[in-house]
């Protein structure tokens, strides 16, 4: 959480809550990093982070889509900003279809 935190410092964007949700509690079994946080304005935030070798693909954007939806279910309201920290390569079209639905890469 830290290097999540530190990060989005660096940008300029400061938090005043941020939490971590177990992905067991959205019943899904990946290895992902989830948070909600509160910036200054009262915006929500979800943040992901991901570490893993393989690249990115096409079917991967479709399942961050779906646990998306199940984050938004069970905190009960929309986010403002979707953000995604990988330290994978990046298909090119993953990439253009990420930015199109509304994620920003990390």
């Amino acid at each position: 959480m830290q290097m999540v935190v530190d990060s989005l410092r660096n940008k300029g964007k400061i938090f005043k809550k941020m939490q971590e949700v177990n992905p067991k509690d959205l019943k899904i079994r990946n290895k992902i990093k989830m948070f909600v946080a509160t910036d200054m304005n009262g915006y929500y935030w979800a943040i992901f982070a991901v570490s893993q070798k393989s690249r990115l693909l096409m079917k991967d954007v479709h399942k961050f889509e779906e646990i998306y939806a199940k984050l938004s279910l069970f905190c009960d309201h929309n986010f403002k900003q979707k953000i995604l920290f990988i330290d994978a390569p990046l298909c090119s079209k993953a990439q253009k279809a990420f930015k199109e639905v509304g994620w920003k890469i990390q």
